[in-house]
């Protein structure tokens, strides 16, 4: 063990010391490379005043002297010279005037100016034109207001005119309604009593008579029935007049009877008139005894058999009467 650990160490003795060499050998080689690079760039940076001396005594003697110029200049003449002193060259491309330019920048002042007092000019005469023109319109349009307010005024006139009609109307209509409510309040008081007797509204004969103490036979209904009222044969469209003094409570429809109209006589007499049509009356409208109330109808269903006819009923308090007997 002890023999080859002294092996090792000498190895590593002997390649530790190869390495050394190699590498200050390295070393030594790339330092001369170096310096020779160095002086050769130093020999380029020399300066030869020698050189510099010898050319600037060449170059003295073969130029002239300031004399010899002026006589060489003064036997050419400076008319032959085509330099200008005049002249500056710019960007070695276009040779221009002083004195030109000059003259140029002032006419193009005074063409500015005279552009300017020209635009002046046109400014004050479109203002003129646009103050004409205004003018005008204006003067246009007033030509056509005034028409316009003429017939606005007409217009108003005609409209107060309508006005002072629609108001003469109303009045119109109001003093007829006010004569109609005069009439009406002024109607006699309704007094029917027992022994005043009925007119007939209309000639003919009595199709089914009044019965409420026994049944009457209804030939449209194949039935005996009570009939609180008359059945008088009629033509259709005969008139109907009023059989009493009295004032209408109820103009309306009833399915057996058509259009019906009811009155009120006074003192609890009504009377009844059915099928009736294009009637004259309304409700709340005094008649009086002769005065139309409508015309005769069709019958309705219910009488169809009997024919065309009118209805014709009495009661008191609700109660039917019998209008035959008070029936001239």
């Amino acid at each position: 063990m002890g023999r080859r650990n002294r092996n090792s160490i000498r190895k590593e003795r002997i390649i530790m010391l190869t390495s050394s060499v190699l590498v200050l050998t390295a070393l030594t080689v790339t330092g001369v490379f170096v310096r020779r690079n160095n002086n050769a760039e130093k020999e380029d940076y020399v300066v030869d005043f020698e050189a510099i001396e010898k050319s600037d005594t060449l170059t003295a003697e073969n130029m002239m002297s300031g004399e010899e110029l002026d006589t060489l200049f003064a036997e050419v003449g400076t008319d032959d010279l085509d330099y200008d002193p005049s002249f500056q060259e710019a960007n070695s491309q276009n040779v221009e005037n002083t004195e030109d330019r000059l003259t140029a920048k002032k006419g193009i002042k005074k063409e500015n100016k005279l552009d300017k007092d020209a635009e002046d000019e046109r400014a004050e005469t479109d203002t003129e034109r646009e103050i004409s023109i205004k003018s005008e319109d204006t003067i246009k349009e007033k030509e056509k207001q005034e028409p316009e307010k003429d017939k606005k005024k007409e217009a108003e006139e005609q409209a107060e005119g309508m006005f002072d009609e629609s108001v003469d109307t109303a009045k119109t209509i109001e003093e007829e309604e006010t004569a109609e409510a005069i009439s009406t309040t002024v109607q006699p008081t309704l007094d029917f009593k027992e022994e005043d007797n009925l007119v007939w509204p209309i000639v003919g004969d009595v199709l089914i008579n009044y019965s409420m103490d026994q049944t009457v036979f209804f030939p449209t209904l194949q039935q005996y029935k009570y009939n609180p009222a008359i059945v008088i044969a009629a033509n259709q469209g005969e008139s109907i007049t009023a059989a009493a003094d009295g004032r209408v409570t109820s103009v309306s429809y009833d399915p057996t009877i058509g259009n019906m109209v009811v009155m009120d006589l006074g003192n609890g007499y009504e009377l009844t008139y059915g099928q009736l049509e294009n009637i004259t009356v309304s409700e709340g409208s005094y008649v009086t005894v002769g005065d139309g109330i409508g015309t005769v109808a069709s019958p309705t269903k219910y009488y169809s058999v009997e024919g065309t006819n009118v209805y014709f009923k009495l009661t008191k308090d609700g109660e039917p009467v019998n209008p035959m007997t008070k029936l001239q």
